[in-house]
């Protein structure tokens, strides 16, 4: 192994994880549960397959945390005890592998569709405030619709059904959870001022319009343990137009509040400026000045994922240069050994966007082989 090389593949404390190599698998949302949102068989072999290089970090899918949280298809939830033991089958398979999953916990907010929330409790579509999201890139389509705004009182509930969703994952195996605030779903538009327009105490000023999310934090944290709690933010971001003029303000001051609160959460996870727009191909980068450096300087030297659009070359010199982890996401799906493929520097197989999002589909989830052999 090359000196420059050798960082990429040195353990790393990661919570209470002994993480043998700094290359993660980024939650990639698939479609492959069931209507009902669990999880069989196929989603079974498909984290098994990339849990084949002992001392990996997994981070699932985004996992609904309730009904009311809901508004895609497909898509595995972690609230009832038939999804809590079709988690468990994967848990257990991931770590028989010798490796370490956590679960993303996610609720849609304007993002959902309504038709799926009526088909899961008959819930309206919700959000920090009444703006429409239009003209989105989602890979769900769907007709824009203006969300009724959360009471002070749903979003005491959905503090504790985060909580409570951190807690169903505990028992199905999990390592751990993290947080989705990213994106532009529920927690991401609470903290940015262009999708949050209240004038309670969660808008308007940075104070207000982090109450929620960081009460989010509390309870998990409360429920499970900081070191099985992690986030991921993502500051730049534009897709489901988000982007506020200068994120840095209320990132910064978001992770400086994580930090002395929870000082020793897993991580922080963090999608670079260059992912503009999270589902499109070759997008000019209009943001190419953006930087996550005072972000990562807030975090300190506490466990760090980067994540957005690197190859081995990123991956290499972000280890080298700034320490902490580094996330992939559609070279995973393509190449179960990805951390293999990275450290052996063997030619990637090229992922397939039209398998991404097919339902219960093994085309392109769990068809791809792994080299015939582990690493040295």
């Amino acid at each position: 192994m090359t000196a420059s090389l050798a960082p990429l593949f040195q353990p790393i404390r990661v919570g209470n994880l002994n993480v043998q190599h700094r290359i993660v698998m980024a939650p990639l949302t698939r479609f492959r549960a069931s209507k009902a949102h669990v999880h069989g068989e196929l989603a079974k072999t498909y984290y098994g397959q990339r849990a084949g290089v002992p001392g990996t970090l997994i981070i699932t899918e985004a996992t609904f945390i309730a009904p009311q949280a809901t508004g895609y298809a497909n898509v595995p939830g972690i609230w009832n005890a038939e999804q809590i033991a079709g988690w468990k089958e994967i848990t257990e398979v991931v770590h028989a592998k010798g490796s370490f999953i956590f679960l993303q916990l996610w609720a849609l907010g304007r993002a959902a569709d309504p038709v799926v929330l009526k088909e899961d409790g008959d819930f309206d579509v919700v959000a920090p405030s009444p703006i429409a999201l239009i003209d989105d890139y989602s890979p769900v389509k769907k007709e824009p619709v203006v969300p009724r705004e959360l009471t002070v009182s749903e979003i005491n509930e959905y503090t504790q059904l985060y909580a409570k969703a951190a807690s169903n994952a505990i028992e199905a195996g999990f390592d751990g959870v993290e947080i989705h605030s990213a994106n532009g779903y529920l927690l991401d538009q609470f903290l940015q001022d262009v999708t949050n327009h209240r004038t309670d105490n969660y808008g308007g000023s940075v104070e207000n319009r982090l109450r929620f999310p960081l009460a989010v934090v509390d309870a998990v944290v409360k429920a499970v343990g900081a070191e099985r709690t992690a986030i991921r933010l993502s500051p730049w971001s534009k897709f489901q137009r988000m982007g506020m003029k200068n994120p840095l303000p209320t990132f910064t001051t978001f992770v400086e509040r994580i930090r002395d609160a929870h000082p020793s959460l897993a991580y922080i996870h963090v999608i670079e400026p260059r992912m503009n727009v999270y589902f499109q191909e070759n997008l000019s980068n209009d943001n190419e000045h953006d930087t996550n450096a005072l972000i990562r300087k807030a975090w300190g030297d506490r466990p760090y994922i980067a994540a957005g659009g690197l190859d081995r070359g990123d991956a290499i010199e972000i280890v080298k240069n700034e320490g902490g982890l580094v996330a992939f996401g559609r070279h995973f799906l393509a190449n179960p050994d990805l951390p293999l493929r990275l450290k052996e520097n063997i030619p990637l197989t090229p992922y397939n966007r039209d398998t991404f999002y097919t339902p219960e589909a093994a085309a392109g989830y769990t068809t791809i082989p792994s080299l015939k052999r582990s690493p040295r």
